[in-house]
């Protein structure tokens, strides 16, 4: 309901209670007026002097009962105007609740599309491998490449420092890592065969100076030092048994991880 329209049903309401108040007084003006000539008839009654007016009483009482007819009309159109207010005020209320939504479908949670998954990347995208050779193993995982290189070919026994073989190999190896910016960790590996020495005390030094002396390679090699980092794992990350010659010869290693 507009402004304009609750406004004039409000003059409407204030009309009718003017007028239903006017007729109560002329209501109680009539009934006063009755109890008079009542009141005069009782004393004309009394002195035993009765006078002609039924007339005037007659026409008393039609008026009292018009007025009241009246009167109970009023009231009756009050009553409608005001539960028709009542109504159209509520009807901005009931046009909200209308428009809820449906609890229903509050409570269903949405269905999620299905979420499409880009194809992974080659790692080696972009990296020429092909002059390695075949003492550089290409080992591609889902997040990196690995290029491992077995320490009987780059160490001497017991050592730390890169032969002249190892060297060889290495430089086969700077064209593929300069070709790109990942971060490359040096990893160093042993077999389980204790090493004892003034220089390696244990295998933890020794794989951890191989991968070192790895690290100084590159980076003399124009490799940025940012991009590497050198760890030693000892014999607690084994390719293969450690009971055989072969086996232990495979967990002497070094591997060059190129992270994606």
């Amino acid at each position: 309901m507009t402004d304009a329209h609750a406004e004039d049903e409000l003059q409407r309401r204030k009309l009718l209670e003017k007028q239903l108040s006017l007729l109560q007084l002329e209501l109680q003006r009539a009934n006063r007026s009755n109890d008079i000539s009542r009141h005069r008839l009782r004393r004309q009654q009394a002195t035993h002097v009765v006078y002609e007016n039924s007339e005037e009483e007659g026409w008393l009482t039609v008026y009292l009962d018009l007025l009241t007819l009246m009167l109970v009309l009023l009231v009756v159109m009050l009553t409608f105007a005001g539960n028709n207010h009542e109504s159209k005020s509520a009807s901005p209320m009931a046009s909200l609740l209308s428009n809820r939504p449906d609890p229903l479908q509050v409570l269903t949670p949405p269905i999620p599309a299905p979420i499409e998954t880009a194809p992974q990347a080659d790692p080696l995208s972009g990296l020429d491998t092909s002059a390695l050779g075949d003492d550089i193993e290409v080992i591609v995982n889902e997040q990196s490449v690995s290029f491992r290189i077995s320490s009987e070919i780059i160490f001497a026994p017991g050592q730390a420092d890169l032969s002249l073989e190892g060297l060889a190999v290495l430089r086969k190896l700077l064209p593929v890592l300069r070709q790109g910016e990942h971060r490359i960790t040096i990893v160093g590996h042993t077999d389980n065969v204790p090493i004892r020495s003034l220089r390696y005390p244990s295998n933890w030094e020794l794989s951890g100076a191989r991968a070192g002396s790895v690290v100084r390679y590159l980076e003399a090699n124009s490799i940025p030092n940012q991009r590497l980092s050198a760890v030693g794992y000892a014999d607690t990350r084994p390719l293969s048994t450690n009971d055989t010659v072969e086996g232990r010869a495979s967990n002497r290693r070094v591997e060059l991880i190129l992270e994606k």
